[in-house]
């Protein structure tokens, strides 16, 4: 079976089990685990900010971080395809009380003159207080595309001109690093917190880390808990992230090639509409004519290729580390057959 679901299907190869199973432990809600304290110490250094949390999901870490950064009744600005909005069950709402400003942007990329227009008025008692603009890079729904790195600094300039703090649901950020070129580092001179998975393309079975400043992650530790996401000896899985780090990055631009090739394949087949542009391991198109989107995924999975249907209209494939060039190639020989 290929599965091109999503990049979230990976599991642990031989030598990730090995680095789980060799890994040093401890408690970690007593700050007690080495592994966790150095998973933790060496996003930090990547990132090049203070500290970071460690925690079970993408979605724990952007959460907590919109607690911290938000009191019930504030607004929440972010693109109306973003994970937070989309797909965190309510969470903005449920744990922070807050509600939210959806923007129309291109590709799930929203842009500063958006932001500049979307603040409420602060002296308005009748509006929402404007707090937080969170930003997705890569962006899922639209296509994995990546943001310009410039257009950062332009939402940055707003946020500090209007008292905004920035968030980075960086699910999928090393995809954008590879296929941008670019340097974790350079995102601590924009953002005041990045979330970053590594249970995704980099193949960790379970975790994603939330990094900012010190007294930021000291407050998002205590949200950790309150969360219910205090874990003991959670070194083993930390293991697993040091080793994802250390071996699985430069490999994602294999994913981004395939991702290109599956692309090509159906763009030229008379049930596909539009495609979106790909820059890194996620192809979505539009299915129209003789199939609906739900219909095709049901054709291709009889010829055991896994996808999803993300629309009525829209189908989604993602490449990862479990899916190799002969598996793209099969699949391409399958699509060519419809």
């Amino acid at each position: 079976m290929i599965d091109l679901r999503s990049d979230t299907v990976t599991r642990p190869s031989p030598a990730m089990l090995e680095a789980m199973m060799q890994a040093k432990v401890g408690d970690d809600v007593f700050g007690e685990d080495p592994t966790i304290n150095e998973l933790e110490d060496k996003m930090a250094a990547m990132f090049n900010m203070e500290a970071a949390i460690f925690c079970p999901s993408g979605t724990m870490t952007n959460q907590i971080a919109i607690k911290c950064h938000t009191q019930p009744g504030d607004e929440v600005i972010c693109d109306k395809l973003s994970h937070i909005y989309l797909y965190e069950g309510g969470g903005i709402a449920f744990n922070s009380g807050c509600s939210v400003k959806l923007l129309s942007g291109k590709y799930g990329r929203i842009n500063a003159e958006m932001v500049d227009e979307s603040v409420n008025n602060r002296f308005d008692t009748h509006k929402a207080y404007s707090s937080l603009v969170s930003l997705e890079n890569t962006a899922n729904r639209g296509g994995g595309s990546c943001y310009d790195f410039n257009e950062f600094h332009f939402i940055k300039k707003v946020c500090i001109e209007k008292n905004l703090k920035l968030h980075l649901d960086g699910a999928r950020v090393f995809n954008a690093i590879v296929a941008r070129n670019e340097k974790p580092s350079d995102y601590a001179k924009v953002f005041d917190s990045i979330s970053v998975c590594l249970s995704k393309g980099l193949g960790a079975p379970v975790g994603s880390v939330l990094i900012g400043k010190k007294d930021f992650i000291a407050k998002a530790r205590r949200v950790r808990k309150i969360f219910g996401g205090g874990m003991r000896q959670a070194g083993y899985l930390a293991a697993a992230c040091i080793y994802a780090l250390d071996h699985n990055i430069e490999r994602l631009a294999e994913d981004h090639a395939h991702a290109k090739l599956l692309s090509d394949a159906v763009a030229s087949k008379d049930f596909v509409g539009e495609v979106l542009p790909v820059e890194t391991n996620i192809v979505i198109f539009e299915v129209k004519g003789r199939f609906t989107s739900k219909e095709l995924a049901a054709k291709l999975k009889e010829h055991n290729v896994l996808t999803i249907a993300i629309s009525p209209t829209q189908l989604r494939m993602v490449t990862h580390l479990d899916v190799s060039k002969e598996m793209i190639e099969r699949t391409i020989k399958v699509i060519e057959l419809l």
